[in-house]
């Protein structure tokens, strides 16, 4: 964190950011790099400073807040997410399926998933798909939505179990609905 006033001055944004940082860094679902100014949770890599002497100097580009921090309280907006890409392994599956009751899968394309991680999706889902948990599939483009039907993969995936698909969603949207 940091101030735009030092801390000891009598009207400075010092202590309330540091404050704030304390409660964000105390948190157990907090990781990785943020930056924590003006009650906002900005992750690292998407904080620009954008004024000079505002007490709202710093901003999210192109990425929502993580959280933010209201009266004292933690309020989270999107929860960590882990994106399976190319050349990840198989084994991550199992793990994720077991500890999650909802996977949204954003595919590189209009929709499917990644050859390299086929057979071992198969394995969780035909485990998992009687116990309630729920499976999404999105993508990454930003237009135009996904459609699972138009590659072989995607149509045997839609088919074969109970998913949802995001078509022309965001994300986020897709997240929190």
């Amino acid at each position: 964190t940091g101030a735009q006033k030092p801390i000891e001055m009598d009207v400075t944004d010092a202590k309330t950011n540091l404050l704030d940082s304390f409660i964000y860094a105390s948190d157990n679902d907090s990781q990785d790099v943020n930056i924590v100014f003006d009650g906002k949770v900005i992750v690292g890599t998407r904080a620009r400073k954008e004024r000079a002497k505002s007490y709202n100097a710093f901003c999210s580009i192109n990425f929502p807040y993580q959280a933010v921090i209201q009266d004292g309280m933690l309020v989270r907006y999107i929860t960590e997410m882990l994106k399976l890409i190319p050349g990840m392994q198989p084994d991550i599956l199992p793990y994720l399926f077991e500890r999650y009751d909802c996977l949204v899968v954003e595919s590189f394309g209009v929709g499917g998933i990644p050859e390299s991680l086929l057979d071992e999706f198969y394995t969780q889902m035909n485990k998992w798909k009687d116990k309630g948990k729920i499976l999404v599939m999105t993508t990454q483009v930003a237009n135009e939505g996904s459609n699972m039907t138009v590659y072989e993969v995607g149509k045997k995936v839609k088919l074969d179990f109970k998913i949802l698909e995001a078509y022309d969603m965001t994300l986020e949207a897709t997240i929190t609905k």
